[in-house]
């Protein structure tokens, strides 16, 4: 269970393809925050002076650390990110050492993914659990690990990829990422979601199958990791009570009982949690710290 507190607020920064959220979280609490655009076409230092100017206004002499989480590939030990989507600027960024530089206080940086599962284990439903794993579900399909309490990302930060694995003739991203709702029936993610709340039949149908192909790929987290929950976020979250009975019916077949006895299928509720994500890569370094 996340244990850990700390007594500093830490700065949380969130950076998408277009926008960067940006807050300060203290006691749990987010106590300042800003949404801020960036010129994701620009050359590499531009962005970065935006990103530097946007931790600069939640930023005093208070804050312990900085945790940052992009959408792409990154050296966690190192805080380089190699690739980020939709800012083709960015193919080696040594982002920890520059904010360091820059701030004077330790920064941590991991994909977006990994970033999730860690604010819900110290912000979120994971709270109470030591194996967990946190999915999300939006143009594309991430996952991040807590083994035994903390991140596991894996020798090259490449763990938690399910998405990638072959699934019927392509792999999990493509049938569960929201464009193949346009591909495959013509309809956008967010169109069918209205539906659905409208109890429209076909648009419950589309999510029953949805829900089929999502409950595939959690019985193949389950052979893997084997986690007492399984938290959803993304943009597809939202829908979860349409697809939910779905998921369970088709997890029900898993031949190791024992693993569904306590497992928890949970959609993410918390408020701002891209903020409390990037802060809490700060808390998850702090506690391995403390354990050595």
């Amino acid at each position: 269970m996340a244990e850990i507190e700390i007594n500093h607020p830490v700065v949380g920064v969130s950076l998408g393809g277009r926008t960067m959220l940006v807050g300060k979280v203290e006691n749990g609490k987010n106590k300042k925050s800003i949404v801020k655009s960036i010129s994701n076409k620009e050359r590499e230092h531009v962005i970065l002076g935006e990103i530097v100017d946007g931790i600069g206004e939640v930023f005093d002499e208070s804050i312990a650390g900085i945790g940052i989480g992009v959408p792409g590939f990154v050296d966690e030990e190192q805080g380089i990110v190699y690739k980020v989507e939709k800012i083709p600027s960015w193919r080696e960024v040594h982002l920890k050492e520059i904010l360091e530089n820059r701030f004077q206080v330790p920064v941590y940086v991991n994909n977006d993914a990994n970033c999730f599962v860690v604010g819900e284990y110290y912000f979120g439903h994971a709270k109470e659990y030591e194996n967990a794993v946190g999915l999300i579900l939006s143009t594309g399909v991430g996952a991040g690990i807590i083994f035994k309490g903390h991140l596991y990302s894996g020798s090259n930060c490449g763990a938690g990829e399910f998405g990638s694995i072959s699934y019927k003739d392509h792999d999990y991203e493509y049938y569960l990422s929201e464009g193949y709702f346009e591909e495959k029936y013509g309809v956008q993610a967010d169109r069918l979601y209205s539906r659905a709340k409208k109890n429209d039949k076909i648009a419950l149908a589309i999510f029953e199958q949805y829900g089929i192909d999502l409950g595939n790929a959690i019985k193949t987290i389950l052979f893997a990791v084997d986690p007492e929950i399984i938290v959803i976020g993304g943009i597809l979250s939202k829908a979860f009570p349409f697809f939910e009975t779905s998921v369970w019916k088709t997890v029900s077949n898993f031949p190791y009982k024992n693993s569904l006895k306590k497992l928890m299928i949970v959609a993410s509720v918390q408020e701002n949690i891209a903020v409390f994500d990037a802060a809490a890569l700060y808390l998850d370094a702090k506690k391995t710290f403390l354990k050595k």
